[in-house]
């Protein structure tokens, strides 16, 4: 499973990412695909961003059961501590 937020991208962003996953609200993508494609639509992302921010939360066999990247939004970063994947809020 996994979990993709988009924030202040381009619509042609998100229609790409819509031909992967499901938009079940602006921005906010679901879906399952293999970890290649995940990667892939990483990748793609990043590169597409701009000034927008992008989550990715999808499962993974650790023991939290997920992981996550991030980009863009600088006030919340994530940390990964002893295998444990924290959110870190900058003030």
């Amino acid at each position: 499973m996994l979990v993709l937020i988009l924030e202040n991208v381009s619509p042609s962003l998100r229609g790409e990412v819509s031909r992967w996953l499901f938009e079940v609200k602006a921005g906010v993508f679901t879906g399952k695909v293999s970890a290649l494609v995940r990667d892939e639509l990483w990748k793609y992302i990043s590169d597409k961003v701009g000034q927008g921010a992008a989550l990715m939360i999808y499962s993974t066999n650790n023991e939290q059961g997920f992981s996550a990247r991030s980009l863009g939004d600088r006030s919340r970063t994530l940390e990964d501590i002893e295998g444990v994947l924290l959110v870190k809020i900058s003030s």
